[in-house]
């Protein structure tokens, strides 16, 4: 299992950073697919449960959402959002079945999940969007996997007091603040080598966008081990040996944005 994760790890990573270098067109084509991958995973998980929701709006409104965000920033967020509402509940009213079961959970599981993948996973278009944002998205991204990779190894090797029993039984407190630690010092390190490339990130400010998001991040996996344990599904697909699903992968990704964005944007920029 590790040595798939550490290949899986060398495949994304440098992905990534092509994309992004790309441009702006390259990592938005694949947020946007690779988000709606996690619709998908997403639906899939509450089909486990024996629930029915509209795969249709899910997919599409994550996309609109994340398309929107890449071409108009928020404006018109409100219009796309209320219109999504209308679509997710319109979908069970006008859908052919012998009962209503399930129909009033199945409007929610789809508004709460265009909410949570679309809206949250939109922030990193956002952050690309910044001036350096693609030296700032890596740098969250880079910030969120270090916490992952820290609290795993360390979790490991020392850990012995767990951080949440039911979630998550594996994962330790020693296993959190080595994860906080690891990213903290390697986030301050990107910090002082992006810093050469772009004027507004420097070694200081990598610090402490380390120690946010590995302190916040980490909450963001526990919330979706809530969503699949309640239906005893272990990872969202299969599709990232090692990793799972695209959901597994980036669970912690979609904290990290929606919290870096407006620390970068509110506080440095």
């Amino acid at each position: 299992m590790l040595i798939q994760r550490v290949l899986v790890a060398l495949v994304i990573i440098p992905l990534l950073i092509v994309l992004d270098l790309l441009g702006a067109w390259a990592i938005d084509l694949a947020i946007v697919v690779g988000l709606g991958i996690a619709a998908w995973e997403y639906w899939r998980i509450f089909k486990v449960g024996g629930y029915t929701p509209s795969l249709l709006v899910l997919i599409g409104g994550v996309v609109v959402l994340v398309v929107m965000r890449a071409l108009l920033g928020f404006t018109l967020a409100d219009l796309a959002l209320s219109a999504l509402v209308l679509a997710a509940m319109a979908a069970e009213v006008f859908k052919p079945r012998g009962s209503i079961d399930h129909a009033a959970l199945n409007f929610v599981i789809v508004v709460a999940g265009v909410l949570y993948i679309g809206w949250l996973g939109a922030y990193l278009v956002t952050l690309r969007n910044l001036p350096g944002g693609e030296w700032w998205l890596l740098l969250v991204l880079l910030a969120a996997m270090l916490t992952d990779t820290g609290a795993f190894l360390i979790g490991r090797q020392i850990g012995r007091t767990p951080f949440s029993p039911v979630l998550s039984p594996k994962k330790t407190w020693e296993g959190y603040f080595g994860g906080i630690v690891t990213a903290a010092l390697l986030t301050a390190l990107l910090g002082w080598l992006f810093g050469m490339l772009t004027p507004g990130i420097t070694a200081l400010r990598g610090l402490l966008l380390g120690l946010i998001v590995s302190a916040v991040s980490p909450v963001g996996d526990l919330g979706e081990s809530m969503i699949k344990r309640q239906f005893g599904v272990k990872d969202s697909s299969h599709i990232l040996p090692g990793h799972g699903g695209i959901m597994d992968r980036i669970d912690t990704w979609l904290w990290a944005a929606a919290i870096s964005y407006y620390l970068i944007d509110l506080w440095w920029m």
